[in-house]
């Protein structure tokens, strides 16, 4: 049976969360603002038509906003979430395998599918289901590879007469698409590769298609050769239904305001220490080397800088928050400086185990390993119900160095208070 993959995804998705709730901003122009509300990381199509760049500091184009009346939105994570859940969980009513690719992304699996419906015919149903029950506007596109997906769902977005479904199982059509695309377009082929990629005459998706993939292989990489032969329709790239486990963990944030005291910063690396715990647990898996990193900014040349990291390996494999906490803690008050402006902390966790799979501690008791997992997954299982917060000590009560979210949205989803009230 011939592979056949159709890649769903979200149009515009962090600012399309956000009008939402908004109707007002329908036809208004929304751009989302990265952590600390420093640079533009999402845009709506009409943010997109006035020029501006992904990236660009907002102190940059503040004549543009006002100029405009672009309406900016701190980034509300736990909404996006909510909603990328939300799409997500209608994809998989509608497919027997997805693979959810990113938080607006997912790969289906319509291998087969073709002897009940067509292919078009299914993925027209499954964007007017998702635009309907989500209010999410998608993009789907259909092709025999994983990357001529990707070509797929380039042109239904950039297309409007294909109605946000582009169907590429026929290889003529595949072709005439190639020929329209940049190779820097194509999936998996960045910057630097379509550089070198134009200086060998390589300009477009069909140019590299119809290049031979074994002298390209040796100057470039097995990656590349991969995506020459996915453009010609060789399937390389399996689906995915059940995500890599990651192999390490990072919760770090910039500051919204410098830290120069010692219990703030301290209250911080806490803070992402549980946070780091909790998405280890979510992982199921334990960790056995901790890092704690912090630092000065480095854009105001009068600040002294300072930078420093430590880590250190435990003697068993953990996902406690208060043994992590504890480590985390030793690590902190030994890089700790006094005299310095920090503009960033930040947590790593590494060197994953399977539970069971290690050495365990001779001199620690099955009882202390089984009473501590219980207690993170009653921990866990009231922070995610939505009904109450359980937080460790060390976190602080009123933490003053929380990243700056001066335009942040209700969490319109996920808190009864903030749901939208009609009157």
């Amino acid at each position: 049976m011939s592979t056949v993959f159709a890649l769903v995804d979200c149009n515009n998705f962090y600012a399309s969360c956000e009008k939402l709730f908004r109707p007002d901003l329908k036809y208004k122009p929304v751009a989302v603002l990265s952590n600390n509300d420093g640079c533009i990381v999402a845009r709506s199509k009409e943010v997109k038509a006035l020029g501006i760049k992904m990236g660009v500091p907002v102190f940059k184009i503040r004549d543009e906003i006002e100029k405009h009346g672009i309406v900016c939105f701190s980034s509300n994570y736990a909404l996006y979430a909510d909603l990328s859940n939300r799409v997500m969980t209608l994809l998989e009513e509608e497919a027997p395998r997805v693979e959810v690719y990113s938080i607006d992304e997912a790969f289906m699996d319509l291998s087969g599918i073709e002897t009940a419906i067509d292919y078009e015919a299914f993925a027209r149903r499954v964007k007017h289901k998702i635009d309907t029950w989500t209010g999410i506007t998608v993009g789907i596109g259909i092709a025999p590879t994983k990357t001529l997906a990707k070509l797929a769902n380039h042109a239904a977005k950039k297309y409007t007469a294909t109605g946000g479904v582009v169907d590429l199982m026929n290889a003529e059509r595949q072709r005439k698409l190639m020929a329209l695309v940049e190779v820097g377009d194509v999936w998996g082929v960045g910057r630097r590769i379509s550089e070198k990629l134009r200086a060998l005459g390589i300009y477009t998706a069909l140019d590299l298609a119809d290049s031979d993939p074994k002298s390209l292989r040796s100057e470039f990489s097995v990656v590349l050769e991969r995506t020459i032969r996915e453009l010609n329709g060789v399937s390389c790239l399996e689906l995915e239904s059940v995500a890599p486990t990651k192999k390490q963990i990072v919760c770090s944030r910039s500051f919204g305001n410098r830290i120069t005291d010692k219990a703030e910063l301290r209250e911080a690396i806490a803070k992402y220490t549980t946070r780091a715990a909790e998405k280890l647990r979510g992982e199921k898996r334990l960790a056995r080397v901790v890092q704690v990193f912090i630092r000065t900014g480095v854009f105001n040349p009068n600040d002294p800088r300072y930078s420093n990291s430590l880590s250190v390996e435990l003697p068993n494999p953990t996902d406690d928050t208060r043994d992590l906490l504890e480590a985390t803690d030793v690590l902190f008050r030994r890089i700790f400086k006094a005299g310095f402006r920090y503009a960033k902390a930040g947590v790593m966790l590494s060197d994953f185990y399977e539970h069971g799979t290690f050495q365990a501690d001779l001199f620690r008791s099955n009882a202390q390993r089984d009473n501590a997992k219980h207690l993170m997954e009653v921990v866990d299982r009231i922070n995610h119900s939505g009904l109450g917060n359980v937080f460790f000590a060390a976190q602080g009560t009123t933490p003053q160095w929380s990243m700056k979210r001066d335009h942040l949205s209700p969490a319109y989803t996920t808190r009864w208070e903030d749901l939208p009230r009609v009157r």
